[in-house]
Protein backbone atom coordinates (compact mmCIF):
# COMPACT_ATOMS: atom_id res chain seq x y z
CA UNK A 1 0.00 0.00 0.00
CA UNK A 2 3.07 2.22 0.27
CA UNK A 3 3.28 2.25 -3.62
CA UNK A 4 -0.47 3.36 -3.77
CA UNK A 5 0.01 6.16 -1.46
CA UNK A 6 2.71 7.74 -3.31
CA UNK A 7 0.24 7.65 -6.62
CA UNK A 8 -2.80 9.33 -4.62
CA UNK A 9 -1.22 11.21 -1.54
CA UNK A 10 -4.87 12.30 -1.18
CA UNK A 11 -5.57 8.77 0.18
CA UNK A 12 -3.71 7.28 3.74
CA UNK A 13 -4.76 4.18 3.75
CA UNK A 14 -5.41 2.01 6.94
CA UNK A 15 -5.40 -1.48 4.71
CA UNK A 16 -6.00 -3.69 2.41
CA UNK A 17 -8.18 -7.09 1.70
CA UNK A 18 -7.05 -9.51 -1.33
CA UNK A 19 -9.19 -11.92 -2.08
CA UNK A 20 -8.34 -14.78 -4.36
CA UNK A 21 -11.07 -16.71 -6.22
CA UNK A 22 -11.76 -18.12 -9.26
CA UNK A 23 -14.11 -17.08 -12.89
CA UNK A 24 -17.61 -17.38 -11.52
CA UNK A 25 -16.37 -15.51 -8.08
CA UNK A 26 -15.60 -12.72 -9.74
CA UNK A 27 -17.96 -13.12 -12.54
CA UNK A 28 -20.67 -13.09 -9.47
CA UNK A 29 -18.85 -10.00 -7.92
CA UNK A 30 -18.55 -7.80 -11.15
CA UNK A 31 -21.95 -8.78 -12.18
CA UNK A 32 -23.52 -7.30 -8.65
CA UNK A 33 -21.63 -4.28 -8.46
CA UNK A 34 -20.52 -3.22 -11.84
CA UNK A 35 -23.08 -4.72 -13.79
CA UNK A 36 -21.29 -6.41 -15.62
CA UNK A 37 -21.82 -10.72 -15.50
CA UNK A 38 -18.33 -11.86 -16.98
CA UNK A 39 -15.22 -12.69 -15.74
CA UNK A 40 -12.31 -10.43 -15.37
CA UNK A 41 -9.08 -10.73 -14.30
CA UNK A 42 -9.03 -7.98 -11.03
CA UNK A 43 -11.47 -6.25 -9.36
CA UNK A 44 -11.10 -3.67 -6.72
CA UNK A 45 -12.96 -1.33 -4.10
CA UNK A 46 -11.89 1.52 -2.38
CA UNK A 47 -13.76 2.45 0.79
CA UNK A 48 -13.54 5.75 1.71
CA UNK A 49 -13.41 6.77 5.05
CA UNK A 50 -16.50 7.96 7.39
CA UNK A 51 -16.04 10.37 9.77
CA UNK A 52 -14.66 10.82 12.50
CA UNK A 53 -12.19 8.02 10.93
CA UNK A 54 -9.62 9.42 8.05
CA UNK A 55 -8.16 6.13 6.33
CA UNK A 56 -9.01 4.46 3.33
CA UNK A 57 -9.91 0.54 3.29
CA UNK A 58 -9.08 -1.48 0.25
CA UNK A 59 -9.94 -4.37 -1.48
CA UNK A 60 -7.93 -6.60 -4.42
CA UNK A 61 -9.89 -9.62 -5.78
CA UNK A 62 -8.08 -11.26 -8.32
CA UNK A 63 -8.88 -14.56 -10.80
CA UNK A 64 -6.79 -17.23 -10.13
CA UNK A 65 -7.99 -19.02 -12.80
CA UNK A 66 -7.68 -16.81 -15.07
CA UNK A 67 -3.86 -16.62 -13.77
CA UNK A 68 -3.73 -20.19 -14.40
CA UNK A 69 -4.88 -20.16 -17.94
CA UNK A 70 -2.32 -16.76 -18.76
CA UNK A 71 0.15 -17.54 -16.44
CA UNK A 72 2.58 -19.90 -18.68
CA UNK A 73 2.14 -18.48 -21.91
CA UNK A 74 3.49 -15.09 -19.94
CA UNK A 75 5.93 -15.53 -16.83
CA UNK A 76 4.26 -17.85 -14.94
CA UNK A 77 1.23 -17.54 -12.63
CA UNK A 78 2.80 -16.22 -10.10
CA UNK A 79 3.83 -12.88 -12.06
CA UNK A 80 0.78 -12.80 -13.15
CA UNK A 81 -1.09 -12.99 -9.91
CA UNK A 82 1.59 -10.05 -8.84
CA UNK A 83 0.13 -8.04 -12.12
CA UNK A 84 -3.12 -8.51 -11.28
CA UNK A 85 -2.90 -6.98 -7.84
CA UNK A 86 -0.56 -4.05 -8.83
CA UNK A 87 -3.28 -2.88 -11.74
CA UNK A 88 -5.94 -3.65 -8.73
CA UNK A 89 -3.54 -1.55 -6.48
CA UNK A 90 -3.51 1.49 -9.57
CA UNK A 91 -7.50 1.37 -9.45
CA UNK A 92 -7.43 1.70 -5.65
CA UNK A 93 -4.84 5.19 -5.68
CA UNK A 94 -7.36 6.16 -7.96
CA UNK A 95 -6.08 5.66 -11.79
CA UNK A 96 -8.06 4.72 -14.81
CA UNK A 97 -7.36 2.46 -18.02
CA UNK A 98 -9.98 3.53 -19.86
CA UNK A 99 -8.05 4.99 -22.38
CA UNK A 100 -4.60 3.24 -24.41
CA UNK A 101 -2.70 6.32 -23.23
CA UNK A 102 -4.03 5.42 -19.84
CA UNK A 103 -3.27 2.15 -19.98
CA UNK A 104 0.45 2.47 -20.61
CA UNK A 105 0.68 4.46 -18.20
CA UNK A 106 -0.75 2.10 -15.37
CA UNK A 107 1.39 -0.73 -16.95
CA UNK A 108 4.35 1.20 -16.75
CA UNK A 109 3.84 1.60 -13.13
CA UNK A 110 2.85 -1.99 -12.64
CA UNK A 111 6.08 -3.31 -14.28
CA UNK A 112 8.57 -1.12 -12.08
CA UNK A 113 6.40 -2.35 -9.10
CA UNK A 114 7.03 -5.80 -10.89
CA UNK A 115 10.56 -5.46 -11.28
CA UNK A 116 11.44 -4.06 -7.50
CA UNK A 117 9.27 -7.20 -6.23
CA UNK A 118 10.88 -9.78 -8.26
CA UNK A 119 14.34 -8.27 -7.07
CA UNK A 120 13.23 -8.41 -3.65
CA UNK A 121 12.03 -11.82 -4.27
CA UNK A 122 8.27 -11.18 -3.37
CA UNK A 123 6.78 -12.68 -6.66
CA UNK A 124 8.47 -16.73 -6.50
CA UNK A 125 6.86 -16.92 -3.08
CA UNK A 126 3.53 -15.25 -4.14
CA UNK A 127 2.29 -18.67 -5.71
CA UNK A 128 3.66 -22.15 -6.09
CA UNK A 129 4.08 -23.28 -9.63
CA UNK A 130 3.00 -26.83 -10.22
Amino acid sequence: MNKVAHQNRDRCWAGCSLVITGHAGIRDLQAAHLGRPHSTDVLSFAYAPLPPLTAWQGEVIVNLDRARAAGPRHRGIAYELALYIAHGCQHLSGADDATPAQRRTMRRIETAWLREAEEDGLISSLWPEY
